[in-house]
């Protein structure tokens, strides 16, 4: 995926507007907007790849399947239809009418602004839970 992303980053026509040589304006947003696409297409497959590797984790440490906001089990019929779910049908719809399209995301998985660090024994991630200190 890197090196499509490289590939698509860098495969800029001859006439592009960086070259100088002046394409006409519709040939380069055309061309911009593929590689807009394109990368698009990789962002999402990569998520997607995060998220199986995520579900991978909860597997082993057999977290797999139980709901991440109310600790409920997960039906099988949602994880066989997507087997990284990290929440019931009933707390996704809960998640989306509070925060629209955005991803779910434990407070112990990576932050922004505010977090603490909180030693994992993978990786260092940041909690965004503010009585952990």
């Amino acid at each position: 995926m890197s090196g499509m992303t490289r590939d698509t980053i860098r495969n800029a026509p001859e006439g592009s507007e960086a070259s100088g040589s002046g394409m006409h304006q519709g040939d380069a947003g055309s061309d911009a907007y593929d590689r807009d696409f394109a990368l698009s297409v990789l962002a999402k497959e990569q998520d997607a790849l995060y998220e199986i590797e995520q579900a991978l984790r909860r597997i082993s440490k057999g977290t797999y399947g139980t709901c991440e906001m109310s600790s409920r089990k997960i039906p099988q019929p949602r994880l066989e239809a997507i087997p990284f779910a990290r929440l019931t049908v009933e707390c996704q719809a809960q998640w989306e009418k509070e925060y629209g399209n955005r991803r779910f995301r434990p407070s112990n998985e990576v932050g922004f602004s505010g977090g603490n660090y909180v030693e994992d024994e993978d990786s260092e991630t940041v909690s965004l839970d503010e009585d952990d200190d």
